[in-house]
Parts: C-alpha cells; sequence; structure tokens
C-alpha cells in the first residue's frame, strides 16, 4: 500500500487522540484523532476500525505488528529499505533473496512476480537482484487498476496483444501484429530456431569468459520468455473461476475490481508455484483530503484482500502462505493541514496472517498518541529477519558474497520475533 497509511486510522486504536484531539501537539500541530469509529473484531478482540470491515471480519487470522519503525520519513528511501533492506546502497530485493533461498517450483513461470509495482519510488530496484544474479529478480506485470475496471484481463484470450504488461516479454515473442512489416513477427518454431541461435552464441561468449552471470541471466531469462508464452495466459485465465469465487474478490465490482484481480491473480500464481507475489496499490500519501481519500483507498482494498484470506483459507493454503500487508511508513496522529497527515516512520503498523504466525495476535505498540513504537519495536531488519525465519530461511546465513564479504538482506542486524510465531 504505496505511499504510507494512516495506522491510527486503521489498526491502531489511540483513544487518547480522540480526548485531545484539537490540543496542540509536541510537534507543532494539533492531535487529531480518526473520523472511524473502532471495534473490537472476532474472538480475539483486536481492534480494527470501520474503513475495513471485511477485513475485520478475518481478525483471528490475523497478527497486527504495531512497533513497526524504519529509518526515513521519505518515499523512495523508505520503499527501498522496505524492500531491500537499505536505502544508501543498490541491494536485492527481499523477494529476490526469498527466491534465491527457495528456488522456484514452476520452470514456466517466473518465481518472482511484482504487480504494479511503484515506478518512480525506487523504481525496478523494489524488484530487483542487484548482485544476485539476474534469473532471481521480479518479473513485472501490470493489471488495470479499479480506474480502469472495465478493461479485462482475459484479453489475450480474445486475441489481443499482451494486454498484460509483462515486460520481460521481448516484443518479438508478443505476436505483435507491428513488428509484421519488420518480418519479426514469427511462428512458435521460428522463434525456437532464433532462440537456439541466440542461445548458441551467448553459451559460445560464456565459454570464454568462463564465468559470467549477465550471460547466464539472458540465457535464463529468454528460455523462461518462451515458455510464459503457454503458462501466462492459462494461470491468467479467470473464466474457470465460479462466480462465487469472483464476487468474493469483488471482481466485476466498484471499486474493487482492479485490485480484486490482483488478489485473485496472486492465489492463482501461488498455487502455481510462484514462490513470491507483490501487489501494488496507491497513493495512500493523504496530506490533505484524508476523509475521502483514506476511504477510497480501503474500499478499493478490504474486500479483496479479506476475500484472498478466506479463499486461501478454505483451499488449505494459508497455513503455507505468508500473506503481509502494509506500506513504507505510517502517518502522524497530529494533523499537518487540518485535513491530513504527515510522513511517519517513527511508528506504525503492519500486518501478516497465514504462514505460522499467530493469528488473532497483536505485537509491539506505540506510544498513547501512535506517534513512536515504545514495546517490541520492529525495525525493517527484524521484519525482514522474520519473515525469512516464516519461510524457513536464517537470515544470517542466507548470504552471497559480493565485494569482498558475505552479504546478506539484513546487513548485520535483524531479530527473529519469536513471540509471534504459531
Amino acid at each position: 500500500m504505496r505511499g504510507g497509511p494512516s495506522h491510527v486510522d486503521t489498526f491502531d486504536y489511540k483513544p487518547r487522540l480522540k480526548t485531545d484531539h484539537g490540543r496542540a501537539s509536541n510537534y507543532g500541530s494539533p492531535w487529531c484523532s480518526s473520523p472511524w469509529k473502532f471495534k473490537q473484531r472476532g474472538d480475539s478482540g483486536l481492534w480494527i476500525s470501520d474503513l475495513f470491515p471485511n477485513v475485520a471480519n478475518q481478525a483471528d487470522e490475523m497478527c497486527l505488528l504495531r512497533g513497526m519503525h524504519c529509518d526515513q520519513p521519505a518515499h523512495a528511501q523508505a520503499m527501498l529499505q522496505m524492500h531491500t533492506g537499505t536505502f544508501q546502497f543498490v541491494r536485492p530485493s527481499l523477494g529476490a533473496w526469498s527466491l534465491y533461498g527457495l528456488g522456484t517450483e514452476n520452470q514456466n513461470l517466473p518465481g518472482f512476480i511484482s504487480i504494479n509495482p511503484p515506478s518512480a519510488t525506487g523504481g525496478a530496484q523494489n524488484y530487483g537482484s542487484a548482485f544476485l544474479p539476474a534469473a532471481y529478480q521480479g518479473t513485472k506485470f501490470t493489471i488495470q487498476d479499479s480506474s480502469q475496471r472495465n478493461r479485462r484481463i482475459d484479453r489475450m484470450r480474445r486475441g489481443e496483444t499482451n494486454p498484460y504488461g509483462i515486460n520481460n516479454l521481448p516484443s518479438w515473442l508478443t505476436d505483435d501484429p507491428s513488428t509484421e512489416s519488420s518480418g519479426l513477427n514469427l511462428s512458435k518454431d521460428n522463434q525456437r530456431k532464433q532462440l537456439d541461435l541466440i542461445g548458441a552464441l551467448n553459451r559460445e561468449k560464456l565459454e570464454r569468459d568462463r564465468h559470467n552471470p549477465i550471460v547466464e541471466g539472458a540465457i535464463e531469462n529468454f528460455e523462461l520468455a518462451f515458455r510464459m508464452q503457454d503458462a501466462v495466459p492459462e494461470v491468467m485465465d479467470l473464466s474457470n473461476e465460479t462466480q462465487e469465487t469472483l464476487s468474493l474478490y469483488g471482481i466485476d465490482e466498484d471499486p474493487t475490481d482492479g485490485f480484486g484481480r490482483q488478489c485473485l491473480l496472486a492465489r492463482r500464481f501461488a498455487e502455481s508455484g510462484v514462490r513470491f507475489i507483490e501487489l501494488g496499490h496507491g497513493s495512500w500519501d493523504q496530506h490533505s483530503n484524508i476523509q475521502t481519500a483514506l476511504s477510497d483507498n480501503c474500499s478499493e482494498t478490504d474486500k479483496p484482500i479479506a476475500g484472498l484470506i478466506a479463499d486461501l483459507k478454505r483451499r488449505d493454503m494459508l497455513k503455507d502462505t505468508l500473506l503481509v500487508w502494509g506500506g513504507e511508513f505510517g502517518r502522524t496522529p497530529y494533523s499537518d493541514s487540518g485535513t491530513g497527515r504527515d510522513h511517519n516512520h517513527k511508528g506504525y503498523t503492519m500486518w501478516m496472517a497465514g504462514g505460522g504466525v499467530k493469528g488473532g495476535f497483536s505485537y509491539g505498540s506505540t506510544d498513547e498518541h501512535g506517534y513512536e513504537a515504545i514495546e517490541n519495536k520492529m525495525h525493517v531488519h527484524d521484519w525482514h529477519a522474520t519473515i525469512l525465519h516464516l519461510l524457513g530461511l536464517d537470515h544470517e546465513r542466507l548470504t552471497f558474497r559480493h565485494a569482498g564479504r558475505e552479504m546478506r538482506l539484513t546487513d548485520v542486524a535483524g531479530s527473529v520475533a519469536q513471540d509471534i510465531l504459531a
């Protein structure tokens, strides 16, 4: 949820804010209470606001991390740190490290897919592999969002060209009629012959260089793109899903259609053996007009996210799938404009579900106003260490030698939050 979702309006209930609403804070702006009501949800009694009524119904599956904090209050730097562990250097993303550690389960699909990643705040670094071999980088998919809900992702079945925005596919693999004049609109057999020729040239270079990760990555990426032509349309074809399932995700409904399709595709990719799937939605950067803008964001995502949890659970996949929600930081409990909230990296909330975490559980806390994490604080390095642990990986042993030392996602920090493990 890029842009910084407001934790004090969603998952971090602060009754003191209501008492102090309008009074001067210690930060130059008045305290600002949430305009939304919070209620205790599920058997666990987790406090969740009315902004997420459907997600709230899944409270007993959720582990709220209310003591999150990071190092920078700027979007680009915080987004990069959330994805790679650092905002200072180019480093592999969490998805790339996960794929490097676990390997793939499907030879015809990428092991790491990023749907609608941010183009500006860190860009491709957020799903890049940096010094890891190129095979571990994420594949960018572009799916139309809720504002373009009438454009359907099943257009490829109707013969239209590459509507999914699968950027890793070379143009000559998309059967794009616009390439006919240049003679590049090849049959599958001719594509195979051309790939064999390119592969032979690349392997000759590889023999000369003896070791060249860039060439190795190019060979693998061309072969994967060729195989994806058959696998991608099948996994992205939603026509065999029941109407009940489509409705569960809010597909063909306003305003949930766009993100609902992302969530359903995430389940289908996970079923097909894709290890790491990231979904992007935004912007949640509400310095003003938060009452309308935040409400719109939550309305677009609430039903699809709840549907994903419910669907994974009924398919017996939730126990093996770690679902993570959040943004690069939170928002201030005071208002910087009278109608919005500023950036807050000192304390915010993320949550997890499934994948070995305790459900119906709250871990960590911010101060009485929600400004700063004070108890069971979880830095991004701790968060990464915990995620890798839940995936079965030791963050201190998952290393790659680069620039003369053993590099890891968590640098020289990070502790697993043992208390949240089921």
